[in-house]
């Protein structure tokens, strides 16, 4: 563990050392690599400075009981010795998984898109409150949200809603919620009382920075259009709508949420890029699984990954086999639980590959 330990201290130097260079500072790409990968080894330095601490106590501690000079030193010591070794223990554990390496796409902003799907009306409903779960998870992380596009269901909800969340570690956070999510309960609509299934699918891409990847211009095709839905006589009537389309890959992104043209061309190009960059991220997940089973099925939409049963008050997580009975809780944005779990399990995953290879 400390020679590890060492050789990450001796690449964390380096990098101080690499981020202050007038010519690395000028090439922005290298510049923001180095200085993610500055962030994620400063964790581990410091955690390594405490576990070195604790060993110099447990070694100070042994000392004094071998040489047995004084009864009441020596207790004292046999204490220390208790304290530190749970310590050490508790800190071995935190260090390994923080050596495990990084998804270097964790540290990103994301693009989240969730569509009603079976169900209708209820389906966009459930759409719309799966988009107010994540806002309000994302406002209490301090994360900002920001909506791109949306098309409204016609009992409420959303039938299409894409919005952008910045902040902290939000895709390393959020990326396990790709997938379908289904609820199971008696719709607004229904006379009689049945509980109904219905599902919407949340897709959430890593936000593609621009020297992400290479989209040229030329590949790109720009249509402008009349703006659709809610948002007063300006937007209807003039061509503020933007959809582009990039040829080579059939990839498609529209805004018509601002009344600017400009600002929809900004947002649609933001979504563009992302889904762009996902393809290329999708491919590489599919060579990954093959090394190693991963939770991340980015590439398997149609995947069920939760259930949200109001009757029992029950969301059940199927990845994992996790059931919590606090629906209300979870609908609501308390949603850590269930992310914590499946971040534990994919790490477990992560640790047992490492080992093997």
């Amino acid at each position: 563990m400390i020679d590890k330990l060492r050789i990450v201290k001796q690449r964390f130097d380096e990098i101080s050392d690499l981020i202050i260079q007038p010519d690395i500072m000028v090439d922005q790409k290298r510049y923001v690599k180095l200085n993610k990968e500055y962030k994620d080894l400063q964790k581990i330095v410091e955690k390594g400075e405490v576990y070195e601490g604790a060993i110099s106590n447990l070694n100070e501690a042994k000392e004094i009981i071998s040489e047995g000079a004084d009864d009441e030193m020596v207790e004292m010591a046999k204490m220390e010795v208790e304290e530190a070794n749970e310590k050490i223990s508790k800190l071995e554990e935190e260090i390994k998984f923080l050596l495990i390496p990084k998804d270097p796409e964790d540290s990103k902003n994301v693009i989240m898109e969730i569509r009603g799907g079976t169900g209708g009306d209820e389906a966009s409903i459930f759409a719309g409150d799966l988009y107010r779960m994540y806002t309000k998870f994302a406002s209490e992380k301090g994360w900002r949200v920001e909506l791109e596009d949306l098309s409204e269901g016609t009992s409420g909800g959303f039938k299409e809603i894409i919005f952008s969340i910045s902040g902290e570690e939000v895709y390393g956070t959020l990326k396990f919620e790709s997938g379908v999510h289904r609820v199971q309960r008696v719709p607004q609509t229904e006379t009689q009382g049945r509980v109904h299934t219905s599902a919407a699918t949340v897709m959430v891409l890593p936000e593609a920075e621009e020297f992400d990847i290479d989209l040229k211009m030329s590949d790109v095709r720009v249509d402008y259009y009349c703006a659709s839905g809610p948002g007063g006589q300006s937007v209807n009537t003039t061509y503020s709508a933007v959809r582009l389309t990039h040829i080579p890959t059939g990839v498609a992104a529209q805004c018509q949420d601002q009344k600017s043209q400009h600002k929809n061309k900004d947002k649609a190009f933001k979504v563009l890029r992302s889904r762009i960059y996902e393809l290329e991220l999708e491919k590489k997940l599919l060579e990954d699984s093959k090394k190693r089973k991963t939770l991340v099925a980015s590439g398997d939409r149609s995947a069920k990954i939760r259930t949200y049963n109001y009757p029992q008050g029950r969301v059940t997580e199927h990845r994992i086999g996790l059931t919590l009975y606090d629906l209300s809780g979870v609908i609501n944005g308390d949603i850590s639980k269930i992310i914590e779990e499946l971040k534990l399990a994919e790490n477990a995953e992560k640790l047992k590959t490492e080992t093997e290879f």
